[in-house]
């Protein structure tokens, strides 16, 4: 039995470690967001995903975003496409509240809801003609079947998907700090490639940039068959796959441009 189902379900578990983590954001994490939106192109978007989201017409269309984080991305892409209307869900309610309050200050016609992705409320069902997925978004899924109905239900007629995550073979690695990295060799494969469940209690780095006895984050590795497939069962038809040599996790940099795949970009479409 995972050991969290003693204590609650693996979503309630998440919700309180992230919106724990989000307090204990480093001072500077997100305090660039309204400025850079205002004064970039595409800001938060690695230069492949923003070279995507350009071929698409987004003027006056409806976009959002699953697990949008801070809002940032979602923000960005409302700014420099001109979309109409921006939604962005997540789990967590501190990041949420963020996310509107930037909204507001860049007078950009975003709203934020807190919410578990998969209770995201029927009157968003065929309501958006783009919906993005960026990286960390997947793994906080055990079911990706579930994910992805949702996502089809949310999308119009022919509407896009476009997901730009780490690759699954990064699952595989091993990350500094862990029993089974090797650093005369941090390409090698040490863990499982089919699902795995991770347990982490030792915080959320790249945000707090420490290491805390946080509350427990709950995540699950899937393969690439179980991402088509999730996609394809739920009437999203796969256009286009493309896949990097470089991190965009900030995990594997030390792996990039040396032949590993470790990203890539989904573009989908609900079919007619």
């Amino acid at each position: 039995m995972p050991v969290w189902e003693n204590h609650m379900n693996y979503f309630e578990l998440n919700k309180e470690a992230w919106e724990e983590a989000f307090d204990r954001r480093a001072p500077a994490w997100g305090a660039d967001v309204v400025q850079k939106v205002q004064t970039e192109s595409y800001p938060f978007f690695v230069k492949d995903m923003a070279a995507v989201l350009k071929r698409y017409d987004f003027d006056g269309k409806i976009v959002a975003q699953f697990c949008c984080n801070n809002g940032r991305e979602l923000l960005s892409l409302v700014k420099g496409s001109h979309a109409g209307q921006g939604y962005g869900f997540d789990i967590a309610e501190n990041m949420v509240n963020f996310a509107n309050r930037a909204a507001k200050q860049l007078n950009l016609n975003c709203v934020f809801k807190a919410t578990n992705i998969l209770d995201v409320d029927a009157e968003f069902y065929e309501t958006f003609d783009v919906l993005i997925i960026t990286i960390g978004a997947l793994c906080w899924f055990k079911e990706l079947d579930a994910f992805f109905n949702k996502a089809a239900a949310c999308l119009k007629k022919d509407g896009v998907l476009i997901i730009n995550e780490q690759h699954p073979v990064t699952n595989m690695l091993g990350l500094p700090g862990e029993d089974n990295y090797r650093e005369d060799y941090p390409a090698n494969l040490v863990n499982p490639y089919f699902s795995k469940e991770w347990i982490e209690t030792n915080g959320m780095y790249y945000m707090t940039l420490q290491q805390y006895p946080s509350k427990t984050f709950v995540n699950y590795s899937h393969s690439f068959s179980e991402i088509i497939n999730g996609m394809c069962r739920a009437g999203l038809s796969v256009r286009a796959l493309h896949e990097f040599d470089y991190d965009i996790s900030d995990g594997f940099t030390n792996l990039d441009h040396q032949g590993l795949p470790l990203s890539y970009i989904i573009e989908a479409q609900k079919s007619g």
